[in-house]
């Protein structure tokens, strides 16, 4: 059950954020191979004073810190975060030096809803 979390500097409109937790959902579930009825999203935004990166450029800074239970291989990670990265590219102009990702994993059982707990990850 993952909680995917991001702190922007942007100014994104209602619809721009209902669209990235659309998208981010889909590539959840396609590149980390899940289902996505469980997929969690914030959008914070933050002052630009909030947010420092050392290498950013001029531009919205944006940070995803993904809380997903372990077990998954680098390979599925990294292609989710690429894609999500991807997508604030040419959905929100954010420039690739401005952006950041963060996997945190936890055991299945340390991620849970009302009526569930989650379970170790299998291929």
């Amino acid at each position: 059950m993952p909680h995917l979390q991001f702190d922007t500097d942007a100014d994104p409109t209602a619809a721009e954020k209902e669209a990235l937790a659309a998208t981010v959902t889909d590539l959840y579930t396609e590149h980390m191979e899940t289902t996505r009825g469980h997929v969690a999203v914030t959008v914070r935004e933050r002052d630009p004073s909030d947010l420092h990166l050392g290498r950013a450029v001029d531009g919205p800074l944006v940070f995803l810190d993904a809380d997903v239970r372990e077990g998954r291989p680098f390979e599925l990670k990294r292609a989710f975060a690429l894609a999500t990265m991807e997508y604030l590219i040419d959905g929100w102009s954010v420039p690739e030096e401005n952006l950041k990702v963060t996997f945190t994993e936890h055991a299945g059982e340390e991620l849970m809803g009302y009526d569930r707990v989650g379970g170790d990850w299998e291929e």
